[in-house]
């Protein structure tokens, strides 16, 4: 099926084959590409539909996300265009992070503006605990564990999100990371508006966010990057409790959450939790590594501080499949980069080998929840005095057996894993010199900024697999499946790419020219040969 996009279509219902809608003659066919299939939200700037590419081997999913204002007056349509413009502009800088759905396209089309964002399949954390019940405690770690990272990266962009909530965490149904969508919270500026004007109502209310959610600060337009760490901690308190903000009581004298009474969880988490949700400013937790110290999460630290979250880069980031609006709010960077984070693991180190005589607890937690009690990392220190987090290949396979798929930054010693199952992890930054990877399943894998210069890839499963800005030069890389794998900016020098699968993969054909193909090498466009 088609579906036309034009507001005022009486029938916006087509065949999937129409070129143009039968009931008001509007193209159906957007940018000569993407073909809206059917709505999946409304709000107050704009509608959501699903759409796939036409073009493309397979047709992939994408979500289309289009600017229309509920007002006509002259202040809601500027404000509405230069907010859906900032969303764009902000969707560029903060680069592609496998946590953010990535931006496709941004155009405009018969007065209408459009942005086009990649589709991301899964679960909300919403649904999540509808279906499943309320989380641990050792849940609600995990989750801090992934949410807290991502956050100090889009911190560290400038971006304030503004909108956290459990309908706007996606559990990818791929490899079970959180991704984090829907981009669109209103800028500061929408408070200028004379009070007098028309829609200005509408416009505030996207202003400050999701009430309950929001903090204080933010309702009164003055949002800052603690303003998204209390969005986080009143998540966390749904996923404990299944509770809805407007479903708590408030203090009436202070006009914190009370939540305590409903929920089984230690007095660390519960002290934590608290100073997440704390009403002041000042009292709160300022940046996402705070909230990680103060969980004892050093590894996730160390991750962050490696390369755990890819950079900005020239390039498109994701998109959200949520029907609300568009913008972004950016101000003042947060004040502690990759450095005092590494500063911060280091403090914390320390402190431990002085309580503990030397002996340092490592903590990991798995997909499911679960404590892995025991690491099967080791630990050396490197000329600079930093961490580094070291595994063979028995160590890798006995971790991935218990639930475990975080690896970011990790050094890996003489891995050979032919033909073993290794989807869905996340290797961001970590070194594979020479690993034997032959034959083994690594769809959807996270290898971005990671070295694998000379790994033997060869008839391996890496399809959607994240290469940007890895090193694959030398690699072996023969009869690999790599369609719709991610490799921007990936050094592919040498790489033998004879007979390997590139249909849809995102790959230049500059990148290409450094790398060995034959005739029997699969282009990204679906066709065998050598142009």
């Amino acid at each position: 099926m088609s579906y036309c996009v034009n507001p005022t279509c009486p029938n916006p219902k087509n065949s999937g084959s129409s070129q143009s809608c039968q009931a008001c003659g509007s193209q159906l066919l957007l940018r000569d590409r993407f073909r809206p299939m059917k709505p999946i939200g409304q709000g107050g700037f704009g509608a959501t539909f699903l759409a796939i590419e036409e073009h493309l081997p397979g047709k992939p999913p994408c979500v289309i996300k289009q600017l229309r204002p509920s007002g006509t007056t002259p202040y809601i349509l500027k404000m509405a265009r230069e907010l859906f413009a900032r969303e764009a502009e902000t969707l560029g800088k903060i680069g592609n992070h496998p946590q953010i759905p990535r931006l496709l396209d941004y155009f405009e089309d018969s007065e209408q503006f459009y942005l086009v964002q990649e589709y991301v399949s899964g679960f909300t954390l919403q649904q999540e605990v509808k279906k499943n019940g309320v989380y641990s405690e050792a849940g609600v770690r995990q989750f801090l564990s992934e949410i807290m990272p991502l956050l100090q990266y889009i911190h560290e962009q400038q971006v304030i999100h503004r909108d956290i909530k459990p309908a706007n965490l996606i559990r990818r149904s791929q490899d079970a990371r959180l991704v984090l969508i829907d981009f669109g919270a209103v800028k500061n500026q929408v408070s200028q508006i004379p009070a007098s004007q028309s829609g200005q109502t509408a416009l505030t209310a996207y202003a400050i966010g999701t009430p309950g959610f929001a903090p204080p600060e933010q309702m009164a337009m003055r949002p800052v990057y603690a303003s998204d760490i209390y969005a986080v901690g009143v998540t966390c308190i749904y996923l404990l409790t299944a509770k809805i903000p407007k479903d708590l009581e408030y203090n009436p004298s202070t006009g914190d959450m009370m939540w305590e009474h409903l929920v089984n969880i230690s007095d660390h988490l519960t002290t934590v939790l608290k100073k997440m949700l704390d009403v002041s400013v000042r009292n709160r937790y300022h940046i996402a590594q705070d909230v990680l110290r103060a969980l004892d999460m050093e590894p996730y630290l160390d991750s962050l501080a490696q390369g755990l979250l890819s950079k900005p880069s020239v390039g498109q980031p994701e998109k959200t499949q949520s029907g609300r609006d568009f913008g972004i709010d950016s101000i003042h960077s947060p004040r502690n980069n990759n450095d005092g984070v590494s500063r911060i693991a280091a403090s914390i180190r320390a402190r431990r080998d002085k309580t503990s005589g030397g002996k340092e607890w490592k903590p990991g937690i798995t997909h499911s929840g679960e404590s892995i009690s025991k690491s099967p990392s080791r630990e050396a220190n490197n000329s600079n005095g930093s961490s580094v987090r070291k595994l063979d290949s028995q160590g890798l396979l006995a971790a991935y057996e218990k639930g475990r798929r975080d690896f970011a930054s990790y050094n890996f010693i003489r891995l050979s894993l032919p033909s073993v199952d290794l989807s869905g992890t996340n290797f961001h930054a970590a070194q594979f010199y020479k690993a034997n990877f032959q034959g083994s399943n690594l769809h959807n894998t996270d290898f971005g900024r990671a070295n694998l210069k000379e790994a033997n890839l060869k008839d391996a499963d890496l399809s959607k697999a994240y290469f940007s800005n890895a090193d694959l030069e030398g690699a072996d890389l023969r009869g690999a499946d790599l369609s719709q794998a991610y490799l921007s900016q990936t050094n592919l020098r040498g790489a033998n790419l004879s007979g390997a699968n590139l249909t849809g993969a995102k790959v230049t054909d500059e990148q290409l020219a450094l790398a060995k193909v034959n005739w029997l090498t699969v282009r990204p466009n679906g066709k065998r040969g050598l142009f």
